[in-house]
């Protein structure tokens, strides 16, 4: 055996489990799972500027009415709630929710918050999510930035990690 062949084995026993678990923590971050940070309050009071959340890739497929999901937008990510599906029709009329003329709830809200109304009810377009900051009054979401297309949303996230007195899954 030559030496060469010996310090190629050497480095393999000793480094190749750390290189192995770095590539594995790259495809999970990148295909699986990953930490977002909540920038703002667009969201409040149901997310808090700086929690820390973990962002679920693996469910962008699978997106209902009131999910939080993470957008990308503009070099950035906007963290927002899922107000409208793809074909539906959406309005604001008296500060209700209507979607397909039907009044919906939308429990998550606090008392008193004011949405502005849509003085029209409008469509959403097939592959495109209307979505709306629970902080009706700062939030920069659809009603300003129209829908945004599937391929835009990176997935769902609903447990706060960060800080601890926060910690578990909001709604």
């Amino acid at each position: 055996m030559s030496k060469a062949s010996d310090n190629k084995k050497s480095f393999m026993r000793e480094w190749g489990w750390f290189i192995i678990a770095i590539i594995g923590i790259f495809l999970f971050k990148e295909y699986l799972y990953a930490p977002i940070l909540v920038q703002g309050d667009s969201m409040d009071s149901t997310l808090k500027n700086n929690d820390l959340m973990i962002l679920d890739k693996v469910s962008k497929n699978d997106l209902n009415r009131f999910d939080i999901v993470v957008i990308r937008y503009d070099k950035k990510y906007l963290i927002k709630r899922v107000i409208a599906l793809p074909g539906e029709t959406i309005e604001y009329k008296d500060n209700t929710l209507y979607i397909n003329k039907e009044k919906i709830e939308e429990p998550f809200l606090p008392q008193g918050t004011v949405t502005q109304d849509f003085y029209k009810e409008f469509e959403i377009p097939e592959n495109c999510y209307f979505v709306m900051g629970d902080n009706r009054m700062i939030s920069y979401d659809s009603r300003k930035l129209g829908c945004f297309d599937k391929s835009k949303i990176d997935g769902k996230t609903n447990l706060v990690l960060f800080p601890f007195d926060r910690f578990g899954t909001k709604k």
